[in-house]
């Protein structure tokens, strides 16, 4: 479990209205029959712009395929999720898949880097990819932020589990996404690194501005966002705002003794 700090929450107040992306509706079922599987059951939610929201629940209830499903990832079986302004369900894959690359930013368990690259340069790989220049004021900003300026040179070998994390983290800021999503991203890091990556996430939303969802199973992971959703059997059953480790954790116990939020 990632080792608990303190750390300010100064972005994605409730007044802050502005969403980032939304789901009405939306329902994905896998398999038909007897083998029929709803993974999410008419599912409403906005995500804040500016704000970071952990998304947790029980294996199995749902909070992998939302977060696919919001970012694009995964198609869904009925309802409507924008992304900012744009309604990206029933979107052409071609389409679709600009958006991704314009719009979202990912950082997952694995770090994804090309080892024959340098940080900076798996850093900028997106944009060289989408022959787009670098905004250089702000990947300066973003190198800052998450604490590389002395490893830009440095191969993905070069770098300890921590170190990459926080290149694959820059690489999502990188193109000024509207959103990044997060799978499990300390999932693969020991809590000291894992901390410090939380860390440089929290910060991303307070001094950049930045927009958060995370998929987590972890307390400690969860408290440093704004908001916690809680899924169970592929529905959203409760939130928490300004969550604390322990509080999230009691809420979690909640869901093994009971198989829902009491």
């Amino acid at each position: 479990m990632t080792t608990a700090v303190s750390h300010p929450k100064t972005g994605g107040t409730p007044e802050r209205t502005a969403v980032a992306a939304r789901a009405r509706q939306v329902v994905k079922t896998y398999g038909a029959g007897e083998t029929r599987v709803v993974a999410l059951d008419r599912v409403d939610v906005d995500i804040t712009r500016g704000a970071f929201t952990a998304i947790m629940g029980p294996s199995g209830s749902g909070k992998s395929t939302l977060m696919h499903c919001l970012a694009g990832l995964d198609t869904v079986t009925s309802g409507q999720i924008w992304v900012g302004e744009t309604e990206i369900t029933g979107m052409k894959e071609k389409r679709l898949t600009r958006l991704r690359r314009d719009h979202i930013g990912f950082i997952f368990q694995s770090f994804n880097l090309l080892p024959t690259l340098t940080a900076q340069e798996n850093i900028t790989l997106p944009m060289d990819i989408a022959g787009r220049r670098p905004d250089r004021p702000w990947l300066e900003q973003v190198v800052e932020t998450v604490g590389l300026r002395e490893r830009l040179k440095h191969r993905p070998s070069q770098l300890s589990g921590g170190q990459q994390q926080r290149v694959a983290v820059a690489r999502a800021l990188a193109a000024r996404p509207e959103i990044i999503f997060g799978d499990e991203p300390t999932g693969n890091l020991d809590s000291r690194a894992g901390a410090e990556v939380l860390g440089f996430l929290r910060r991303s939303v307070d001094e950049l501005g930045q927009t958060m969802v995370m998929v987590t199973h972890d307390p400690v992971a969860a408290s440093y966002a704004d908001r916690v959703l809680y899924l169970a059997d592929g529905r959203i059953v409760d939130e928490m705002r300004r969550p604390s480790a322990e509080r999230v954790l009691d809420r979690m116990k909640a869901f093994d003794t009971l198989g829902r939020v009491s």
